[in-house]
């Protein structure tokens, strides 16, 4: 992200560095990022213990496997169903937490019985901090500095935002190029070998009709 000269100018290394800091550590926090393998008829569950009152948002997607779908529900510490969904290719869930305790949320593909699905999901708790400590009580303006370090934290949001969504787009289209390249080789084995069996059974046909057929014996001796 390019900085205007006279702000470069008026930034001490040390306090470029406390920003960069406070930048890279308002990103990070409270966010899991993951990647799993999800067998056909299968279901993979996960846990998370938190307080009453919390946001938390669950956003995922499939990358490859079948029809690119997949079954999800989440669940509050009392068993309750909060969010369910059938046959999904990617969605995105929100709640804000009314008991304290462990919730769960599962992915589900036993509806498939010979697909292998791989689904990304990114889980995030809690509301971000602010960039500033005192950001939420200030009275006065932000400061020049101040206000770069805000434009500069949302532009790496959108940058970590747009490249989550082009490597799952890749990850994807990859799956799909590879899926149809396995397609394509088995065809092309299955037509040469059907053509191998019609050269053969032409070959036969052919000497079949220039098959010399001998007389059969028999016949009376005179």
């Amino acid at each position: 992200v390019p900085v205007p000269g006279s702000l470069r100018a008026a930034m001490p290394g040390a306090v470029r560095t406390l920003c960069l800091a406070a930048l890279l550590g308002a990103l990070r926090a409270g966010g899991t990022e993951l990647t799993l393998e999800l067998p056909d008829s299968a279901q993979r569950c996960f846990h998370q213990e938190l307080e009453s009152g919390v946001k938390f948002t669950l956003d995922y997607q499939v990358i490859s496997g079948g029809h690119y779908d997949v079954d999800c529900y989440v669940e509050d510490p009392n068993g309750k169903t909060i969010y369910q969904e059938t046959k999904k290719q990617y969605d995105s869930f929100s709640h804000h937490t009314e008991v304290k305790g462990v919730y769960t949320f599962c992915f589900s593909n036993e509806f498939s019985t010979f697909s292998h699905k791989i689904v990304y999901f990114d889980f995030q708790v809690g509301d971000e901090p602010p960039i500033l400590p005192d950001m939420s009580n200030r009275v006065t303006a932000l400061t020049q500095l101040e206000s770069a370090c805000v434009t500069i934290h949302e532009m790496l949001k959108a940058v970590i935002d747009s490249q989550t969504h082009y490597r799952l787009r890749e990850a994807q289209d990859r799956s799909r190029a590879e899926e149809l390249n396995g397609r394509v080789s088995y065809w092309s084995v299955g037509e040469t070998l059907i053509l191998f069996a019609v050269s053969i059974g032409q070959v036969l046909l052919l000497k079949s009709f220039f098959t010399e057929k001998r007389p059969s014996g028999g016949g009376a001796g005179t």
